[in-house]
């Protein structure tokens, strides 16, 4: 007499679940559609928008990258030498990287403190540093960097800028949920003997969030370096500026070109397997 009951309510429940996941597959596979549909008419708007259209021009996709190859096969004697030559740029190019970073990384350190909740300084504010964090992630570095560069006039300042305010953005919004996670019991042990709320920050806080501001910072120095290379196309600068010029003066000057791919992919690789390891180091004792 008791089952009946009991095995009602299990159908019932069984019933309920079952229409949920049909409901969840139905919403699903509109999502999905919607999003074939707007990913053709999206191709077909770009493709008609496109100089000769994709298809009539996908079967030369490999043609640059042949003529390249093949010249520097030609002239790989002089290989060497160009390597040599760019080195400076390539330089400068990692520099303008790791000013960014550290810049962005500092900006960004303050920015997820003033808008972490039982953390912040101003409570009310968090909102306001919250959208000011979304509007520096929001901005491509490149308009920034063009912007800068119409102000200041070309070199490696514009570039630095555009991409430590870029880094502030996104590293702010990455440290402030580390900074989520964090005790907060040091921090009411240091209000309790009244440190001031950089002390709390410096002493309560940062010892404990440490090894992930540091692993985010290298990942987004490694996303730097491909970013201070890029900004060089537009005029800002180190071993993309070069880049751009050998690549518009064509056949003739692709050797060159060839050089500096090569020096671009030597310097990512290395340094994404030192940042690699090292952050895998600084995870490690995080957990430890």
């Amino acid at each position: 007499m008791t089952d009946m009951p009991l095995h009602g309510s299990v159908a019932a429940t069984q019933e309920s679940y079952m229409a949920l996941v049909r409901q969840k597959r139905l919403y699903g596979g509109l999502m999905l559609l919607i999003f074939a549909v707007l990913l053709v008419s999206g191709f077909r708007v770009a493709n008609d928008r496109n100089a000769g259209g994709f298809f009539d021009g996908i079967h030369r996709i490999f043609d640059f990258p042949a003529d390249v190859l093949a010249e520097a096969w030609d002239k790989r004697a002089d290989m060497g030498g160009l390597l040599l030559k760019y080195l400076p740029d390539l330089i400068e190019t990692l520099n303008i990287a790791a000013v960014a970073t550290i810049l962005g990384a500092a900006l960004g350190l303050v920015l997820s403190l003033l808008s972490t909740r039982g953390l912040a300084l101003w409570p009310p504010l968090i909102p306001v540093f919250r959208r000011l964090m979304d509007v520096l992630r929001a901005l491509p570095e490149i308009v920034v960097a063009l912007v800068l560069i119409y102000l200041l006039g070309g070199g490696p300042v514009p570039a630095m800028i555009a991409i430590a305010l870029h880094t502030g953005g996104a590293l702010g919004k990455l440290y402030s949920e580390v900074n989520e996670n964090a005790d907060l019991k040091p921090v009411e042990g240091l209000t309790s003997v009244g440190a001031t709320w950089t002390q709390r920050m410096l002493l309560g806080v940062i010892p404990q969030v440490a090894p992930n501001y540091l692993s985010y910072g290298l990942l987004r120095f490694e996303i730097n370096i491909r970013a201070s290379a890029i900004l060089g196309f537009v005029g800002a600068g180190g071993i993309g500026y070069e880049l751009k010029n050998s690549v518009t003066w064509g056949p003739g000057r692709f050797d060159e070109a060839a050089a500096i791919f090569a020096l671009l992919f030597a310097t990512i690789v290395v340094v994404d397997q030192a940042s690699s390891a090292l952050r895998n180091r600084l995870s490690e004792g995080a957990r430890t």
